[in-house]
């Protein structure tokens, strides 16, 4: 059975399995379930009143991107990317992707409704800055073309359809919009401010990791079964889909950080950007185009899975839940 085309109600024998991978990827991410009220805020509040004006606004600015932009993932993934896939066990792995991105969607909600946010202001945000509009308008317009009655799956055009839409949702949007807003949400915690919120980030991040690894092993499965797309042209397309991508994180690191906070500035946050930009061209086989060194050297990137080097975390937030349902520690996963 290929793995991409038109999904149909008989496409629901998980035996004899065909793409082993996404089963495995399915179970690890049923180990890694997480609920946003196991992690108190009470600590931050009080780290909170303590920061800067701009130390705020970074924070309320990330909040108004990544309260929106789950739900954004989350439609990608039933409109531009389940219809088109015939492998139950695809099936699987997405439907528990769905799942958290809700449950991530649920988890800012939980942020904005402790800290003391103008909270109608935040929701407003994404749609009145110019920066934020342009992050969505760049992902709408990939899926919407995967929502058009014309479109054929089938076809060589349809199928580089959706590779555009897989690219630019699960490379551009989770594997380098959001590291790019993690690192930041994390940089906090590596000067002891927003510890728990960290955590949480952490959890966040390692699903958020897990969808990365889907998301290119589904693009390598379809070239792999669709030599046809194999071209240098539909290379060089995808190559500059990703570079758009960072040039729109560019503007929108301008804004979150215009004037810079201790340790952290727009220049700083972008030449990360750049260098995942970077990982994520060679993770697709194709030539890096920034060739520059990541900033922040207190993240390791030898694993597309985040390993974080805390040095204040004192509570142990990192498990997994085992099949018999009981919480047992996990080692720090592998930024």
């Amino acid at each position: 059975m290929p793995i991409l085309g038109k999904a149909s109600p008989e496409d629901m024998n998980l035996h004899p399995m065909h793409y082993q991978w996404a089963y495995d990827l399915y179970n690890q991410a049923v180990r890694n379930t997480w609920f946003p009220h196991e992690i108190a805020l009470k600590e931050d509040l009080e780290d909170w009143n303590k920061m800067t004006e701009d130390e705020r606004h970074a924070v309320k600015f990330t909040m108004a991107f990544f309260n929106p932009a789950e739900l954004i993932v989350n439609r990608s993934i039933a409109l531009g990317i389940y219809p088109y896939l015939k492998s139950p066990e695809a099936h699987l792995y997405l439907a528990k992707q769905m799942w958290e991105e809700a449950n991530h969607c649920v988890a800012f909600e939980y942020v904005l409704e402790t800290f003391p946010f103008d909270r109608e202001k935040i929701f407003n945000t994404h749609l009145e800055t110019p920066s934020m509009q342009a992050k969505e308008q760049f992902v709408m317009k990939y899926l919407k073309r995967m929502t058009e009655e014309h479109l054929n799956i089938e076809t060589p055009e349809g199928k580089k359809d959706f590779i555009r839409n897989l690219v630019a949702t699960n490379i551009v949007m989770e594997g380098i919009w959001f590291y790019s807003g993690f690192m930041v949400v994390l940089s906090f915690r590596q000067r002891n401010q927003l510890r728990n919120f960290g955590s949480m980030v952490d959890w966040v991040l390692r699903d958020e990791s897990l969808h990365l690894k889907f998301g290119i092993q589904l693009i390598q499965s379809v070239l792999e079964e669709n030599s046809e797309l194999l071209t240098e042209d539909f290379a060089n397309e995808i190559r500059q889909l990703i570079v758009e991508g960072v040039n729109i994180e560019t503007a929108y690191n301008k804004d979150l950080f215009p004037n810079g906070i201790l340790g952290l500035n727009a220049d700083y946050v972008n030449q990360y950007v750049q260098y995942v930009a970077d990982r994520r061209l060679a993770e697709l086989g194709l030539p890096k185009q920034y060739n520059v060194t990541n900033p922040a050297k207190w993240m390791s990137t030898a694993t597309d899975v985040l390993e974080l080097v805390n040095f204040f975390e004192q509570q142990n937030t990192k498990y997994e839940v085992d099949s018999g349902h009981t919480a047992k520690k996990q080692e720090p996963p592998t930024v």
